[in-house]
């Protein structure tokens, strides 16, 4: 892999990570088309890791008071006041939410590990759950009718969202997209559904990314620039992507997204099914 090819994987990885359209069925697609072999576990590890600083740089306050009012929770379990400090502090709930919202993708991804590699073989699953991904940003928006702040939510949307963020694992199947679309279709505010969409990446990359550590020595002496030069390529397209679609969600509408992935999946799909 030269320096041209790390960057566009590592502006694609850091673009849609973030953006509702499936960083996992993108870079299938871009390494196909650009005839890139699977780049290494170490080069992975580094374009998460880009994405994973983006996402921290962009909620750095609320991610630090969220670990410092995590940690007030757990001496409130023993003075007996947790109930009360979750329910009056919108960061001790929050941290607690991102939490519990984190346990379904974690299982997911160890009990099925096996099944969920075997669908990155296959352009046709990508293209498929693409559309899907599409559907579900489409209609989420026109049933969203509920306003719920982190004030009004409980454990209960929590874990909703977290299973959804657990499907998908899938690749096509949006992270972003299929959590903001399932926030916004229990009645989250559509800006809180997006942040904590944002909040919940940050557990799921950070295990993902440690998962593969263990073997991030290899080929990196070899492709150091290149490997390099993909992390900074993710990591400031990870935070410009954000910085998008909170704008977006918050000023206009994610029909945009939805419109992009019925064509891009529509397309790949045809060029599976008739052309390889």
């Amino acid at each position: 892999m030269d320096i041209l090819q790390s960057i566009i994987i590592g502006i694609v990885q850091g673009l849609t990570e973030f953006l509702p359209v499936s960083s996992s069925a993108h870079l299938i697609f871009v390494q196909e088309f650009l005839g890139v072999a699977e780049p290494g576990i170490a080069f992975d590890v580094l374009v998460h890791l880009g994405t994973l600083v983006a996402v921290v740089s962009y909620f750095f306050k609320d991610i630090l008071d969220m670990i410092k009012a995590f940690f007030l929770s757990i001496v409130d379990i023993f003075r007996g006041k947790f109930k009360e400090g979750f329910r009056e502090d919108p960061y001790k709930k929050l941290a607690w939410m991102v939490l519990i919202g984190t346990i379904p993708v974690g299982i997911i991804g160890i009990v099925f590990k096996s099944q969920v590699e075997a669908t990155f073989n296959s352009l046709i699953i990508p293209s498929v759950f693409l559309l899907i991904t599409g559907v579900l940003l489409y209609v989420s928006q026109r049933l969203n009718v509920g306003s719920k702040s982190i004030k009004d939510c409980s454990i209960k949307e929590a874990i909703i969202v977290g299973i959804s963020q657990a499907c998908a694992i899938i690749p096509g199947l949006s992270r972003s997209g299929t959590t903001i679309g399932t926030g916004l279709l229990i009645g989250l505010d559509k800006e809180f559904a997006a942040k904590f969409s944002f909040l919940l990446a940050v557990p799921a990359i950070m295990g993902a990314t440690v998962v593969q550590l263990k073997g991030i020595g290899t080929g990196l002496d070899a492709n150091l620039v290149p490997y390099v030069l993909g992390f900074l390529a993710a990591l400031i397209s990870g935070y410009l992507a954000i910085s998008i679609l909170l704008k977006l969600i918050r000023e206009r509408s994610l029909d945009i997204f939805a419109f992009y992935c019925w064509i891009v999946g529509a397309i790949v799909l045809v060029y599976s099914l008739f052309f390889m």
